[in-house]
């Protein structure tokens, strides 16, 4: 049987599944600071820090509450947390880490090669100088083992060493044991994750079916294309493999876009149906997300879901920006209403809101700027500044 979910029905749905439905003011524990991540999935860590980066900002905007030591020590004391790749660098429970073991193993097969290519031949000769080293002195920066005279430059002019320790991240050799300026802190990964996180072993049929289940009941439905792309796992076919070999637990839904056109068709668990009209309303406050949010970073289907088109911008030649280097979308119940653009500047101690983009047939009304002032209070108070100051035509 195929369902057809209505768009308010299925913006109602992955809202509540990205957090965005709980109240937001609800006192946040370390432990359900932990649940909320684990029914997330992943956040994303970026270092950009326009207003606060990116996983504090995500984890704020579904709970004012939320406290930053709290995630420190999930992830540098507890241990119930580790950092590795989906789509981008993440944060994760732990619990999942013994998944990622297949991702090491793929990676040992291909990284070698492709890194070759991007840093030449012998890019690999400070590999055991820098295992061995580790082994013997634990938790360790890059950069306290920079080979003299080296000029960093980014991702791209790592120095010989800084390789090393990322190849042997991203391979499950090390684990980031913490950050010192947002600077990774590498060391073994059995002295940084648990045992209990890092076994048993999982074979491949369990991982795939582990991948594919648990994306989906993240994303409510979705195409066999978006199960793949969530964790970033596994691949397209993969993901269809495990569609067409489970078919007996899931049932098609037939998605209608915000926009018009075409409903899109998609994959539920058999019971969603029946689970529909249990998912609450999204609180009608708005909401400040970050660029990286999980709920928009499918952008396309971002944009099918809400009709709200989003690109960041961070490199684009500022001449052909639209908007801004970075720019906020703006959340307020389950729509998508506009962007902003603004900047902590701790320094002075303000929030600078440079210009307010509404969406086509959203007005800039009374009520909604006394929603969209109790946000940029909010936030600026997270980002531990004391004022909101907005410029000239802010409202364009």
């Amino acid at each position: 049987m195929t369902n057809l979910l209505s768009n308010a029905d299925a913006r109602r749905v992955f809202i509540a599944k990205q957090g965005l439905s709980a109240p937001p003011n609800r006192a946040l524990t370390k432990d359900g600071l932990l649940q909320l991540i684990h029914d997330l999935g992943f956040v994303q860590v970026d270092s950009i820090q326009t207003v606060e980066r990116a996983h504090h900002q995500i984890l704020f905007s579904r709970n004012q509450t939320y406290r930053r030591e709290h995630l420190t020590s999930l992830l540098e004391k507890d241990g119930a947390l580790f950092e590795h790749w989906t789509h981008d660098a993440s944060i994760l429970p732990s619990a999942f880490f013994k998944y990622w073991k297949h991702k090491f193993v793929h990676q040992e097969e291909v990284l070698v090669e492709r890194w070759r290519k991007w840093r030449g031949e012998g890019f690999e000769d400070a590999f055991e100088e820098t295992y061995d080293r580790v082994v013997a002195n634990g938790a360790i920066l890059a950069r306290d083992i920079k080979a003299d005279g080296h000029v960093s430059g980014g991702w791209w002019n790592w120095h010989p060493n800084k390789t090393a320790l990322e190849y042997f991240w991203h391979t499950g050799k090390f684990a980031i044991a913490g950050r010192s300026n947002f600077q990774k802190i590498y060391d073994l990964v059995e002295r940084v994750i648990p045992d209990e996180f890092r076994e048993p072993e999982v074979d491949r049929e369990e991982f795939i079916d582990w991948a594919c289940r648990s994306a989906l009941s993240r994303l409510g439905f979705a195409t066999s294309g978006e199960i793949a792309a969530f964790w970033n796992l596994i691949s397209p076919e993969a993901a269809k493999g495990w569609v067409a070999a489970h078919r007996e637990e899931l049932t098609e839904v037939i998605i209608e876009p915000a926009l018009g056109g075409k409903p899109r068709p998609s994959w539920a668990l058999a019971e969603f149906p029946a689970t529909i009209d249990g998912y609450p309303d999204a609180p009608p406050r708005i909401r400040v997300l970050s660029p990286f949010d999980p709920m928009i970073r499918d952008r396309n289907r971002t944009e099918r879901l809400f009709g709200f088109f989003y690109r960041i911008e961070i490199f684009v030649p500022e001449p052909k920006r639209e908007y801004g280097y970075y720019v906020f979308p703006l959340l307020e119940g389950d729509r998508l209403i506009g962007r902003i653009d603004m900047k902590a500047d701790r320094k002075k101690g303000t929030l600078d809101v440079k210009r307010l983009w509404l969406e086509p047939g959203v007005r800039a009304s009374a009520g909604r700027l006394d929603r969209l002032a109790a946000e940029l209070d909010r936030v600026a108070r997270f980002a531990g500044v004391e004022r909101v100051i907005l410029a000239n035509g802010w409202l364009g």
